[in-house]
């Protein structure tokens, strides 16, 4: 915990005795795997479930990493693994996106036409 000094605008970096050690945010840490989860799974359309549930952790993470005051570590990992779960979300979009384009050139090439055949 940062200390003021006996001059303005000093800071020091000392802690009080009595403050507690910092700790890590188990939290942030399973934002990361979580995220992790997302982008291993998401071309699999199954990231997206992993990757909902890191976004509305990481929400609650932030609140208690900012409300300890900088005894709880793990503001890296939660920045991390938000960044995974993001990209988790958009390789299930871009699998979906593929897969119904797929779709749509197969039933095209399944309809051939129907066109009356022409007579020179």
């Amino acid at each position: 915990m940062r200390r003021t000094g006996y001059r303005r605008g000093v800071t020091s970096t000392t802690r009080h005795p009595l403050d507690p050690d910092p700790v890590r945010a188990t939290k942030a840490s399973a934002v990361l795997g979580l995220g992790l989860l997302s982008v291993v799974t998401g071309p699999f359309l199954g990231g997206v479930i992993p990757a909902t549930i890191a976004l509305l952790m990481a929400k609650e993470s932030h609140r208690e990493l900012v409300a300890a005051d900088g005894f709880l570590l793990g503001a890296k990992r939660l920045r991390t693994g938000v960044r995974l779960a993001w990209t988790g979300i958009v390789l299930a979009v871009a699998m979906l996106v593929v897969l119904a384009i797929i779709g749509l050139l197969t039933y095209a090439r399944q309809r051939g036409t129907d066109f009356d055949p022409t007579v020179n």
